[in-house]
């Protein structure tokens, strides 16, 4: 198997993606994926309990906004790899079977990222 394969393997959402039942859709990502994610929003969290005892501590402004640009930088970076997982896999395998309407799907969800 190629490194790709194992990549998309480990990202892979398989039938998960495509909705069970209406309106309900489920991912499916490798143990190891989520809880790289999982390690990473708790950083975050932590982060933001950081910002907030700032303020309570009445600390200058511009080293809180520099805090709160750490903290969106390390929340974008968690968008791009679930973008990344998902564009690799559940979106690959819902326009091979022909259901070409999850662009729009991803074209809106990529564009409230961009916001």
């Amino acid at each position: 198997m190629s490194t790709n394969e194992k990549e998309h393997a480990e990202h892979s959402c398989g039938d998960d993606c495509h909705p069970s039942a209406p309106g309900v859709r489920k991912s499916h990502h490798s143990a190891e994926f989520k809880s790289g994610l999982t390690t990473r929003l708790n950083r975050i969290e932590g982060q933001i309990r950081g910002v907030k005892g700032m303020i309570e501590r009445d600390t200058y402004c511009d080293d809180v906004l520099n805090q709160l640009a750490a903290v969106q930088a390390a929340l974008n970076s968690v968008g791009r790899l679930l973008l990344e997982g998902h564009m690799k896999s559940c979106i690959i395998e819902r326009i091979e079977a022909g259901e070409h309407e999850v662009i729009d799907e991803l074209l809106i969800t990529v564009n409230k990222l961009m916001k």
